[in-house]
């Protein structure tokens, strides 16, 4: 028997992978994702997410995808995945996520396309969304200039295109260095750790959502995964998925406190420091 059986669930609660039914919209959450649309909605050039790492920014990014009416936006977001890309590899990427067909050429070339594309959909009342998911993987001064230059991009005296980044903290490091581009952001938001009360609100929102009938954690047990996982999405996610697991190898029906301690010593997890998760 797996965990599901044992605890009744339809699915996974703890799952890593990113699924929009799992978003859990705090606070926090909740007043970034007005900001970032406020800034979308407005045509203000560059919004930025920061946040720690697994607060579940990229969670946020599809979130926020998902509310833009595809009736009055073209909207996409690009994933760097890694670190060594080059101007032109940008420039094509982005000019795919707006609809360029077959984007090519040199630098010239893909800027001309972008604009042009991005005019056509000005001209059909629409606005157009770019989110970059991971942005501090690419923000070098050369690619940072080629996005201010995107950013200037006008039409009838009216910005035609929007940036929102997401990336962890050294994201405002990175814009620090190239001030043309760090004085575009119109709206910066920032993601923290939860509190103890909001660990315990994430953990219950995450086992309401995969069918649980009843609170299967003790109460007793909230202050151990909090305290073990700084408050950190991600962290509190591995912490409950494992207890999860162990219980239903136990064959126990709650998770109380001394099972997280099993749990976390196998781990090899410490009292966490937020801004080291």
């Amino acid at each position: 028997m797996n965990y599901l059986d044992f605890y009744h669930l339809k699915e996974p609660p703890f799952s890593l992978s990113v699924d929009e039914r799992f978003y859990f919209n705090s606070a926090q959450h909740a007043r970034a994702l007005v900001k970032l649309k406020h800034a979308v909605e407005e045509s203000r050039g560059l919004g930025v997410l920061i946040g720690d790492l697994g607060m579940g920014k990229t969670t946020l990014a599809r979130k926020l995808l998902e509310e833009l009416d595809e009736a009055s936006y073209e909207a996409a977001m690009l994933v760097v995945i890694h670190p060594m890309v080059t101007v032109e590899w940008v420039l094509q990427k982005i000019a795919m996520q707006v609809g360029v067909i077959n984007p090519n050429g040199d630098r010239s070339t893909l800027i001309g396309q972008i604009y042009q594309r991005i005019a056509e959909i000005s001209d059909s009342g629409k606005k157009t969304v770019v989110l970059i998911d991971e942005a501090h993987m690419f923000l070098r001064k050369e690619i940072m200039e080629e996005l201010r230059g995107l950013l200037n991009m006008e039409l009838d005296g009216h910005k035609i295109l929007t940036f929102i980044l997401f990336g962890p903290n050294e994201t405002d490091t990175c814009l620090n260095l190239f001030l043309p581009l760090r004085q575009h952001v119109a709206v910066r938001c920032r993601l923290g750790t939860f509190a103890r009360e909001m660990t315990e609100a994430y953990i219950g929102y995450r086992m309401d959502v995969a069918g649980s009938r009843k609170n299967i954690f003790m109460p007793s047990s909230y202050e151990i995964i909090h305290r073990y996982s700084g408050g950190v999405p991600r962290l509190i996610n591995t912490i409950c998925d494992n207890a999860m697991l162990e219980g239903c190898l136990l064959k126990k029906g709650s998770i109380d406190d001394m099972l997280i301690q099993e749990v976390v010593r196998e781990l090899n997890f410490s009292p966490a420091d937020p801004q080291e998760a």
